[in-house]
């Protein structure tokens, strides 16, 4: 019964990414780029500096001390950008959709750096002031400005699935696997200690897993980086044309090869456009909550600092697929999970333990930053009780879906993803002629 639903549930994952999804993001991600005079190709560097001395900027240009500092929140987003997504998400994309997924993850973050920075301009821009001092921002309050008509129930709407989505159950599954597994550790002591450490840095609020993900997140992130940089070197005599069978299976499917099952051109383009939105959290809407937290008055300023998101998490991402692809690791037998640390473990030694220290640290992360989403949304829905009861029921969802196969926590992300993309691309598009640029000397 249970398996039932979870392959229907799985068919129309693969239906609203494959058919809905795609074009959503195609046409809303062309739409507001052209608003924005296409500034992710014509001005990309530009942006990367602005994003790059905001970071650097004590505190930005501000008129006030509430919310917190520019790069906190930045780091905030960024764990839940930079995380597990670009490890064990992508390589699951690879495995069931082939090679040409890389295509399609390319094609989205082209488009997503220019809804993605929509995204957390708006966010700025309609965001409140809270009684913490802090601010609240995110789909909430973008959807009350785009549909003031629906009278408050999709905004409530996509709160609900913010909460359901705030509740990382498919990343702390493969967290628990990973540590458990190479390193012979009981799963039922992970699962606690894990959840103890998210109630510790979540209690801290956007400041402290901000703190937290500056230190792990470009550590870890530039240690991975540059052993599979080195990889790839290796291979780069066959890269030229690995990449001409990439664009080919982007358009054409993939047949079967050895292991691999085979894949058709809906399935490539459904799991490369979720992937890419899964790890880049395109079009969903969670970095716009993180984001508004800001102390910077200009939502321009703010909204840059995604697009330098968008290009650490793609640049991630290629790389990893590249090194799947180049080793022919995404054939071998073996969970999503396991896939890159067999890549790795030709080259490097170690790789049992450096894979789950890894896995552990973007994937904390991210949990810790969705989870705080999650929170907001909740609180939104009900000021009084809503913090307690998400507080509850995310702790069982946790430890309920740590004991089943991931991919079915996979599928739930999946859904509630996929409808949070739908709503927040629609809004996008009716406010999109009030997203400015930022004006740079």
């Amino acid at each position: 019964m249970i398996e039932q639903l979870f392959s229907t549930l799985q068919k129309t994952s693969d239906f609203l990414w494959g058919y809905i999804g795609a074009a959503m993001i195609i046409v809303a991600g062309v739409l507001v780029s052209h608003q924005l005079g296409w500034m992710q190709l014509k001005g990309l560097p530009r942006m990367i500096r602005v994003g790059l001395s905001l970071l650097q900027s004590p505190s930005g240009k501000t008129q006030q001390d509430r919310g917190v500092l520019p790069r906190q929140a930045f780091f905030a987003s960024l764990g839940g950008c930079v995380g597990v997504g670009n490890v064990v998400a992508v390589t699951l994309a690879v495995q069931v959709g082939g090679p040409g997924v890389l295509v399609w993850l390319w094609i989205v973050a082209l488009l997503g750096m220019g809804l993605k920075y929509g995204e957390v301009y708006l966010g700025m821009a309609h965001r409140r002031p809270s009684k913490d001092g802090s601010y609240n921002g995110g789909p909430m309050y973008v959807l009350a400005e785009a549909f003031s008509s629906c009278k408050g129930w999709l905004p409530m709407f996509a709160a609900v699935l913010l909460c359901i989505y705030g509740t990382e159950i498919y990343i702390f599954g493969v967290i628990k696997e990973a540590v458990a597994t190479s390193w012979s550790l009981p799963p039922a002591w992970v699962t606690v200690v894990l959840l103890a450490l998210v109630v510790l840095g979540v209690a801290g609020g956007v400041k402290r897993i901000g703190t937290i993900s500056g230190v792990l997140l470009p550590f870890f992130g530039l240690l991975f980086l540059v052993m599979t940089l080195w990889v790839l070197v290796l291979h780069a005599a066959t890269i030229p044309s690995l990449l001409l069978s990439v664009f080919r299976s982007a358009f054409t499917g993939h047949a079967a090869v050895g292991g691999f099952v085979g894949s058709t051109f809906m399935l490539t383009m459904s799991r490369g456009v979720f992937a890419a939105c899964y790890s880049g959290d395109v079009g969903i809407g969670y970095a716009s909550v993180i984001h508004s937290e800001s102390r910077v008055q200009d939502p321009a300023q703010q909204a840059s600092l995604s697009i330098l998101g968008i290009f650490l998490d793609t640049t991630i991402c290629t790389c990893v697929v590249l090194l799947l692809l180049l080793t022919g690791a995404w054939q071998q037998p073996g969970g999503s999970s396991t896939l890159v640390q067999t890549a790795l473990s030709s080259t490097f030694p170690y790789m049992h333990i450096f894979m789950p220290l890894l896995i552990f640290s973007f994937g904390y992360t991210t949990i810790m930053a969705y989870l705080i989403a999650g929170i907001k949304s909740a609180r939104f829905l009900s000021a009084k009780y809503g913090s307690t009861v998400y507080w509850i029921c995310s702790t069982m969802a946790f430890i309920g879906f740590s004991v089943w196969d991931s991919t079915r926590a996979l599928v739930v992300m999946e859904l509630a993803g996929g409808l949070l993309m739908i709503i927040n691309c629609i809004a996008l598009l009716r406010l999109r002629r009030s997203i400015q640029a930022p004006c740079v000397e």
